[in-house]
């Protein structure tokens, strides 16, 4: 190879750098990328990154170009993020107008010229809008009606006082610490009752830890008034977790009405029109459940109002009423009282005339009750004396009679007694039977051998038992 054929490298890059410009310098096209690594120097208002072009099937990456833009194209970046919230960073799907250039160290990149604010709005919308279509035709409990749409959650009716709230929000939320300060400086002295469901309220990717805690709240079983649902602002793709469809069909069937006040100014999010309520702010969420409070207060107050009025008039009414009763019972008392004036004296009379009749009529009787008292006593003595008498006499001539029969019986149980007396029955021939200085009839005292004594009439025997023989009383041979 010769010498004289080389080139330096610089030369080599002026080439190609003459070659582009001569081919580019004049164009400018309109191109759809991904940015990625992204950075930005305020300073100089300087951006730089990379566009790429992602397979479809596969998500890698197809096509690759570094980009930049000062300039009027950073302004045209500022217009971008003013226009649709959305920040100009990482993982944005763009459309911008590019010139292609090359530097000799820099190599071959494309400047921004131009943001297409429309294309991602577009692509936002359209992704949006498949994912209502969607709600609807999936779920029966979500319907699309003529000013939005309605569903289960829609069409719960709100406790006539909130208390009792559930806040869904992020760790050290501006927004959720707007909405607790809103509630606790209300200028009506409401109490509330605010427990903390903290989540990731931003990113796509953290839809699931968002729907767990809404099962969180489901499971809990606490009575909750509302579920509010709070997030400070944010670039427009921050906000694309409350279009997600299970976080959105989640809120449409949830049985506990749902507020939101997820702070984007711009737009209406899918879990804005799946839930009861959707105000703009944190702080207008509050004041919301405040204004409905004061509501149902207002109601109390106007219903106290009416029956304070109904009540008046109602006393008036019976008021006039009971003085016309009174006024008529007066006057028929009255009336009443004289027509029974001369009935009353006529009776008075009556009366008095029955009692003189009466009391000289019980005076006879006591009288007559009086001498009967009086006399009978006297005939009663006289009468209960002869009875005496007759018994006394009575008695003296019984008594006689008794002693003499008396007299009788003694003397013949006396003639009885004489006769059964020992001395007599031992004269008749019978003998007394004595062992060991005992009178004894019973053969058992009696052994053989022993000694017995016989008391006859006159004379005591002294034997000596030889032989018992059996006797029944009734042989009197040997008698």
């Amino acid at each position: 190879m010769e010498a004289s054929t080389h080139i330096k490298l610089s030369q080599l890059t002026d080439i190609i750098s003459n070659t582009i410009r001569a081919q580019f310098s004049a164009l400018k096209y309109w191109v759809v990328a991904d940015i990625t690594n992204h950075s930005y120097k305020a300073d100089k208002r300087y951006h730089n990154f990379d566009l790429v072009e992602k397979d479809s099937n596969s998500n890698n990456i197809v096509a690759k170009i570094a980009g930049k833009a000062w300039g009027n194209g950073s302004l045209s970046i500022s217009d971008f993020e003013k226009n649709t919230g959305q920040k100009f960073t990482n993982n944005i799907n763009v459309l911008v107008q590019v010139s292609i250039e090359f530097h000799p160290l820099y190599g071959l990149s494309a400047t921004v010229v131009d943001v297409d604010t429309n294309f991602t709005m577009g692509l936002l919308e359209q992704k949006r809008n498949e994912t209502l279509q969607r709600l609807v035709s999936e779920n029966e409990f979500i319907e699309k009606v003529a000013d939005g749409y309605q569903t289960t959650n829609s069409r719960l009716k709100l406790n006539p006082v909130v208390q009792r709230i559930a806040l869904l929000s992020s760790v050290n939320s501006a927004g959720s610490e707007d909405f607790r300060h809103t509630l606790e400086v209300n200028n009506f002295g409401y109490q509330f009752f605010v427990d903390n469901y903290y989540t990731h309220v931003q990113g796509e990717n953290n839809s699931k830890l968002f729907l767990d805690k809404l099962i969180q709240i489901y499971n809990s079983k606490i009575q909750y008034d509302v579920i509010v649902i709070t997030r400070g602002g944010g670039a427009q793709t921050d906000f694309l977790i409350f279009d997600d469809y299970q976080i959105g069909r989640a809120v449409a069937k949830f049985p506990i009405p749902i507020i939101t006040g997820i702070g984007h100014q711009k737009n209406i999010s899918i879990v804005d029109l799946m839930a009861h309520t959707q105000t703009k702010t944190p702080t207008k969420a509050a004041e919301f459940i405040i204004a409905h409070n004061r509501d149902f207060e207002q109601k109390l107050l106007s219903f106290q109002k009416s029956i304070l009025i109904k009540s008046q008039q109602l006393f008036l009414t019976n008021f006039q009423a009971l003085g016309s009763i009174k006024s008529t019972i007066v006057n028929t008392a009255r009336d009443i009282l004289n027509e029974k004036k001369d009935e009353i004296v006529a009776i008075n009379q009556i009366t008095i005339n029955s009692s003189k009749s009466i009391l000289f009529n019980h005076s006879r009787n006591l009288l007559n009750t009086s001498s009967q008292i009086i006399s009978k006593p006297k005939i009663i003595l006289y009468s209960r004396i002869s009875d005496i008498k007759n018994t006394i006499s009575n008695l003296k001539t019984f008594s006689n009679q008794y002693q003499k029969n008396k007299k009788g019986d003694l003397g013949h149980y006396g003639s009885l007694i004489k006769m059964m007396a020992p001395e007599n029955i031992l004269k008749k021939g019978y003998a007394i039977v004595r062992v060991n200085d005992k009178i004894t009839s019973n053969p058992d005292d009696l052994k053989i051998g022993s000694e017995m004594e016989i008391i006859l009439a006159d004379t005591l025997i002294k034997s000596t038992i030889k032989e018992k023989i059996p006797y029944n009383g009734k042989d009197k041979t040997n008698l």
